[in-house]
């Protein structure tokens, strides 16, 4: 039953760490990435869909994204959903494709995002701790009904533990890696 549980556990903080991959590879670095804009939701025919489903995205030089909407009418609409975003980004469009010149950052936007993974670290690893404090409270109402013995309690519970501690230490990695990318670009 303690297996199961850190089981679980395992594969919801694994989970986590994945999330905030995602949630980092957005944040826009000095180079340009389809990871930048795939996530941006575009008014399509009245439903909000991301640009991924509406286009392709390219990288053809280290700092331009081109977008080539596969429906020609939905490239106004592509291009106001960017503009309107929280990246900062000016598209430019010859009525067949999307072109976005990705800028340079400057000291202040890199300070910015910076804060911003840091943050979003945090909040990854407090959200780890909150799995691991409730499989604690789960492991403790086992050993309570006499489900698991108090050695398959404790040996849970440092499992638990190494688990926890390994993914902290994998979600700082990351956070540590995403703000040398920014602060090299």
């Amino acid at each position: 039953m303690a297996s199961e549980a850190l089981q679980k556990i395992e594969e919801k903080m694994r989970a986590s760490v994945g999330g905030l991959r995602k949630e980092l590879a957005t944040l826009r670095t000095g180079r340009a990435t389809p990871a930048l804009v795939e996530h941006i939701k575009v008014d399509y025919a009245g439903v909000p869909t991301p640009l991924n489903q509406l286009a392709s995205i390219s990288v053809p030089e280290a700092r331009l994204l081109l977008i080539q909407p596969w429906d020609k009418g939905s490239i106004r609409s592509i291009e106001k959903a960017i503009l309107t975003s929280d990246l900062g980004l000016n598209p430019s469009n010859d009525g067949n494709v999307i072109r976005i010149a990705i800028p340079p950052l400057s000291e202040e936007r890199r300070q910015e995002l910076i804060r911003a993974v840091r943050r979003r670290v945090e909040e990854r690893k407090v959200a780890v701790r909150n799995l691991r404090h409730d499989v604690m409270n789960d492991l403790r109402s086992m050993e309570k009904n006499k489900e698991i013995s108090q050695d398959e309690h404790r040996r849970a519970l440092n499992q638990l533990q190494k688990l926890t501690d390994a993914f902290i230490a994998e979600i700082d990695q990351i956070g540590r890696d995403k703000e040398a990318e920014l602060k090299e670009s």
